[in-house]
């Protein structure tokens, strides 16, 4: 049995792949060899069935590439009604001088029934559908498919360039941007096939009426000579058939051109095309004028009232059901289950928002957008700003606001944990004195929740003075969202998570995609990344160069897979990248360094550590911190940026010293200096024994 089944199941897709092949040589052979008129009869049928079903199928579709295989079928379908109109001539004239029905009972039924036997009328209607096929719908449709395939080619970067846009926003997946880009070309392939396929209908038509031609005069020469028919007889029967005959391929192709029509005159939609028509036709405003119109031209002399009356009686009717269905009230919800008391849900003891600022009472105005509060738009601000300068998506913050907190006090909270607080007066305006300001404000004397800056609360009637005396006056919103991108950036590490690293490297693959493909997931594991990366935020390197940051990872995982040692591999790579950030081009780094034998000393406690905590002693480390920051206070009072540069086994231990005391100096080895940079050393850390007790 399984044998059967498995037989079966490869039978099956090969059956597939050998049908069309024999589909079409079936349709040379049918434009060759003789076929009985029993058999013609079933192929007319055949190609009738199959022009209803691709009209369906067109009138059906959404959208035109929901039908994306109809220039090929067109194709398919006129070359069988080509055959088809081979065959059955050769059926006509060898088999018609035998009667009407030797050709076959559908041409038959054509030539007899829907033109009376009348063949002089059989010629006119076979070309009136000739005219509206080739002169109505065939070409306003070819002229259809060339203007949107040209729009569509035109339009073809701008899209490609949207795609581009959205993915690197982080809109849009790189999945769903490959299904986008696979979907553009699609749609402009489509309305190019089906520019040049709208040919094949009106080469169709134009052969319709040669075949025609030919099977009349043919008929009236095989009649008289071959036959010894009369002329008139051999013009009855023969013209007859001949206009049977073309009327049978000639509605099958008038039915084609329809559905392409139909096809390139879609406008995407979520209806089909009778859903799409429907929705739009069914408004009261459309039929109360058209039944007025009508009625008025009913009431009118001489016009035939029994037939316009009724018709604006329909168009009335139609217009009072609609505008009684627009007025109905609209469905009532279903109420809610009744909440179970004794049912404890997740969400009462979790809370997915990564990033939170708490509000007491008195700050929800400051919130509140219908009263023109001014926070949400700068949180956006401040989030937008800042995934532009660390490089990856900041998540989104939630505010929320806490009966337990004072009414004016505020707090950011990431990862559960509080990372900042402080009082805000949402009437007033805080004067920063940011070292030029003179004279003495007014107001509640505080300190600058971001800069730690002497500040006065005052009313805003005394922005204007406080301005006017030096002092930097913001608003409540102004210190809230400062704070808040404060507390971003020194926790930014604790921002980024295995999600955003995999959205990195989602972004990096459309560009270096052999990159990725050696960095993860092997040998770097997905986690091991984001320890390395949130080590570099850690240190305030921001991921902006992910793609140079990303080849210096993968260089230094073939030594190591141990994220601290690889953050110290990579590091003299990134060099430029930090020091970009303290002085120009042109500029000399300034920087600090420790007397040699302090930094001897510091390297042999280092190496004596097997457990790597890298601790130094604790009143040595003091007398380093206190000397660190009397040497920086002059450059620190002159805004003057400058980093701490000691050998690279001692760096990790400085680091963590200096974070508590200067945590916005950066510490560099030797190595990640350029050897082309210029240095100015501004302070050299002495000896142990010289540092301040």
């Amino acid at each position: 049995m399984n044998g059967l089944a498995f037989s079966a199941d490869r039978i099956g897709p090969m059956v597939r792949s050998f049908a069309l092949p024999l589909a079409i040589l079936m349709l040379v052979a049918l434009m060759v060899v003789p076929v009985p008129s029993a058999l013609l009869d079933i192929f007319f049928i055949m190609n009738i069935m199959i022009s209803l079903a691709v009209l369906m199928v067109a009138l059906n579709a959404q959208k035109p590439l929901d039908f994306s295989a109809f220039p090929t079928v067109l194709l398919f379908a006129t070359l069988f009604r080509l055959g088809l109109n081979v065959a059955s001539t050769r059926v006509v004239l060898g088999h018609g001088h035998e009667g009407t029905s030797a050709a076959g009972h559908v041409i038959e039924a054509f030539g007899t029934f829907l033109i009376g036997g009348d063949y002089v009328v059989g010629l006119l209607v076979f070309a009136i559908l000739v005219i509206i096929n080739m002169i109505v719908v065939t070409k306003g449709a070819g002229r259809v498919s060339e203007v949107s395939a040209r729009f569509t080619l035109d339009a073809l970067p701008g899209k490609q360039m949207a795609i581009d846009a959205d993915l690197n926003a982080g809109l849009i997946t790189p999945d769903e941007a490959r299904a986008r880009r696979a979907e553009v070309s699609t749609e402009a392939d489509f309305y190019g096939s089906m520019d040049g396929s709208s040919k094949f209908v009106k080469g169709d038509a134009v052969a319709g009426l040669l075949i025609l031609a030919i099977n009349i005069v043919g008929g009236l020469i095989l009649g008289p000579v071959s036959h010894a028919m009369s002329l008139g007889d051999a013009a009855t029967t023969y013209i007859q058939l001949a206009v049977g005959d073309a009327l049978v391929a000639q509605i099958p192709a008038l039915l084609l051109s329809i559905a392409a029509a139909a096809i390139v005159t879609r406008v995407n939609s979520q209806h089909d095309l009778t859903g799409q028509i429907g929705s739009q036709f069914g408004s009261h405003k459309t039929w109360t004028p058209v039944a007025g119109i009508l009625a008025l031209l009913g009431v009118m002399p001489g016009m035939p009232h029994f037939v316009i009356l009724p018709a604006a009686a329909v168009a009335g009717l139609a217009a009072w059901r609609l505008h009684k269905v627009a007025n109905l009230p609209p469905p009532p919800e279903p109420a809610p289950e009744p909440a179970d008391p004794s049912r404890i849900g997740w969400e009462e003891v979790t809370d997915n928002m990564q990033v939170m600022l708490d509000i007491g009472y008195g700050l929800v105005p400051l919130v509140d957008e219908r009263r023109g509060g001014p926070l949400m738009g700068r949180i956006t601000g401040v989030r937008r700003q800042l995934s532009k300068e660390l490089g990856f998506v900041v998540p989104q913050v939630r505010v929320r606001d806490d009966i337990n907190l004072p009414p004016f006090t505020y707090r950011v909270v990431i990862g559960g944990v509080v990372v900042g607080e402080d009082q805000v007066s949402p009437d007033e305006m805080l004067a920063l004195d940011t070292g030029q300001a003179a004279g003495r404000l007014r107001g509640k004397g505080v300190k600058d929740p971001t800069f730690g800056l002497d500040a006065v609360w005052i009313s805003a009637a005394d922005a204007d003075e406080a301005t006017g005396a030096g002092y930097l006056v913001v608003d409540p919103g102004t210190v809230i969202a400062t704070h808040l991108n404060q507390c971003l950036v020194q926790n930014s590490a604790d921002l980024l998570g295995p999600d955003e690293v995999q959205s990195l490297l989602d972004g990096l693959k459309e560009r270096a995609a052999q990159l990725v493909a050696a960095l993860s997931p092997q040998p770097v594991p997905l986690t091991t990344l984001t320890q390395v990366l949130r080590g570099l935020l850690a240190e305030s390197i921001p991921l902006r160069e992910f793609r140079r940051i990303a080849a210096a990872i993968a260089v230094a995982a073939q030594r190591t897979l141990d994220p601290d040692e690889i953050l110290e591999l990579i590091r003299p790579e990134l060099g430029p990248l930090i020091i970009q950030r303290l002085c120009g081009v042109r500029e000399p780094l300034r920087v600090m360094t420790l007397e040699g034998h302090l930094e001897a000393l510091l390297g042999q406690a280092v190496r004596s550590d097997p457990s790597r905590r890298h601790t130094i002693e604790p009143d040595l480390g003091r007398r380093i911190a206190d000397a660190l920051q009397r040497a920086a206070q002059p450059l620190v009072a002159e805004a003057k940026p400058f980093a701490l540069v000691v050998q690279p086994s001692i760096r990790v231990a400085i680091r963590k010293l200096v974070k508590t005391v200067l945590p916005d100096t950066p510490v560099m080895s030797f190595f990640e200096v350029p050897e082309d940079k210029a240095v100015e050393v501004v302070a050299v850390i002495g000896a142990p024994e010289a540092l301040p007790a």
